[in-house]
């Protein structure tokens, strides 16, 4: 077996149930969401739990603290979803406008050198801009995401990308592989949504 299938092999069965339990709900939270299922939201609310609960005990209090915001966004995209669709049978995708792209895109680099200039050397991160870009991003697409702009997946995509790089570089074979798997689901989710929203235009 290659060394890298070893890596990620040993990285699964030595995992914590915690790390596993994160695992799963992770891909199925993915899963749900890629099929607009409101289950996403119940599933993705347990999953930022443990992921918050990881992150306490590992003392990475910024992304434990991140997990909280997750956990908001995800409750009230939960409420957005149910109370805004109104008689139809789901809340439609949408698209954002071309003012909406380049603010979200301006606020969240804004929001990149923020984090890196002031959490990155306060946390003695080892790679501040990465994860700056990261946490900063990885925000921005969660928020599109519940509210239900298809721009959320092109910035997962991106996210990913670079955290299955600087995972990679940083001998996290396991690490860079769940990642890769994320990138993955972000590519099925951005095709679907986009099927969905064309579907949605065509029977307007």
């Amino acid at each position: 077996m290659p060394e890298i299938l070893r890596n990620i092999w040993a990285g699964f069965t030595t995992a914590e149930p915690l790390d596993q339990a994160n695992l799963a709900l992770g891909v199925v939270g993915v899963w749900l969401m890629i099929r607009r299922s409101l289950w996403a939201f119940p599933v993705g609310l347990a999953a930022v739990t443990v992921q918050g609960v990881l992150f306490y005990r590992t003392h990475f209090p910024a992304d434990a603290t991140l997990q909280i915001f997750y956990f908001a966004m995800l409750a009230w995209g939960w409420r957005h979803w149910v109370r805004d669709r109104g008689a139809a049978p789901e809340l439609p995708v949408t698209r954002l406008s071309a003012r909406g792209r380049v603010i979200t895109l301006l606020a969240a680099s804004a929001a990149t050198v923020g984090w890196a200039l002031t959490i990155g050397p306060w946390m003695h991160a080892a790679m501040p801009w990465r994860d700056a870009f990261i946490a900063a991003f990885s925000v921005a697409a969660q928020l599109l995401q519940v509210r239900k702009n298809i721009e959320n997946w092109p910035l997962w995509v991106v996210v990913n990308l670079v955290a299955i790089a600087s995972y990679w570089s940083a001998e996290l074979a396991f690490t860079s592989f769940l990642y890769a798997v994320y990138l993955g689901l972000a590519l099925v989710g951005w095709r679907e949504w986009n099927r969905a929203m064309k579907g949605t235009a065509a029977h307007a």
